[in-house]
């Protein structure tokens, strides 16, 4: 991507104006928190879009800043106050960061009154400039609106894995929304690079109208992790036991027994990005296909506040694929969205 393209992603996905506030977060190492050398490239990328906007707000009269601030160490901890407060005063904010911080940017950007919009871009890397941020925005965001209607015409979703594994999700009672790459207007925060609808299941939660009843969500969740293959049996929308005799087994046993919320479903995600590839980084991998999330769901439409989300991908070429994902519609018929893997783009055109 050279300097003119990036220009023109910025504008057609930003479109920052004059006497707005551009800012740029960077996470830094610290401590027991240790460096690594994509991290630190990821620190030089964000100076490199940081001056191209200081460009731009020279010639359009928006104006530019950076703030470091102490890595949190985990996916969706509390960020600094520090930090929410500074992102409270921007128009336009891009978190180009090592630990995601989407959980508390978007309660920013949505509260009453907000002038802030921005961009989460936890993990991203600059290689993305020629694969994923290359895409074509306009068309993302017809993919992203098409499948955004698919999952809310769907009471539920039925996802078969390579490893025979299958898992039940309860869409019902939930809104699904889109992150289409568009981020011109204060109360947005999206991931960047961009392409994706989501419905957060059904987690039969206590505030729920009686005939709703208890989650549907059931099954099990296969994942790899690190090269074990750990599968996760769930029951109305929580994971009750971990399967595996390895050692991450035996940590994600740890894991979910230290809080009730780790063990939530929280998302059923479907990336639709054609630019995106599979390389391992979660950013990107989402943005290919299914990913399924447990943890909190508050910050996307659900219920479940806790202090993580993890995403899980499976598209195709992950460890672990999503062979089929198929919607259960309202009416009673049903819809195959994923097949082989793969995006069935003929279906949102």
């Amino acid at each position: 991507m050279n300097r003119d393209e990036r220009i023109k992603m910025f504008t057609d996905v930003f479109a920052p104006q004059a006497d707005e506030t551009v800012l740029f977060l960077v996470d830094q190492p610290h401590d027991a928190i240790n460096d690594t050398a994509v991290w630190k490239a990821r620190r030089e990328m964000a100076h490199d879009w940081y001056t191209t906007f200081q460009e731009m707000g020279e010639k359009a009269g928006f104006t530019v800043a950076l703030m470091d601030y102490p890595a949190t160490g985990a996916h969706n901890a509390p960020l600094p106050q520090n930090v929410i407060d500074a992102v409270k005063t921007a128009h336009l904010f891009l978190a180009m960061t090592e630990y995601s911080g989407t959980a508390s940017l978007i309660p920013v950007s949505k509260t009453k009154g907000s002038i802030t919009r921005g961009a989460s871009m936890p993990g991203v890397e600059k290689r993305m400039e020629e694969t994923a941020f290359l895409a074509d925005y306009a068309a993302v965001q017809r993919y992203a609106t098409a499948l955004e209607h698919l999952l809310n015409d769907a009471v539920g979703a039925e996802v078969l894995f390579s490893t025979g594994d299958q898992l039940y999700l309860d869409l019902r009672n939930r809104v699904a929304e889109s992150d289409r790459g568009d981020c011109t207007k204060a109360g947005q925060t999206i991931n960047f690079p961009s392409g994706e609808a989501w419905k957060v299941p059904y987690e039969g939660a206590a505030d729920e109208r009686g005939e709703f009843g208890a989650s549907k969500t059931a099954g099990v969740l296969p994942v790899d992790l690190d090269g074990e293959l750990v599968k996760c049996v769930v029951k109305e929308n929580k994971i009750v036991e971990v399967q595996g005799e390895g050692a991450k087994a035996e940590e994600l046993r740890g894991f979910f027994a230290k809080d009730e919320t780790h063990r939530n479903l929280a998302e059923l995600g479907i990336g639709c990005n054609p630019h995106a590839v599979v390389t391992g980084n979660i950013l990107e991998d989402e943005k290919v296909g299914l990913h399924i999330a447990y943890g909190m769901s508050a910050h996307l439409g659900g219920r479940v506040k806790s202090d993580m989300h993890q995403d899980i991908c499976y598209p195709k070429g992950c460890p672990v694929e999503g062979t089929t994902v198929t919607l259960h519609n309202k009416d009673g018929s049903q819809t195959t969205v994923i097949q082989g893997a793969q995006l069935r783009y003929e279906l949102l055109k």
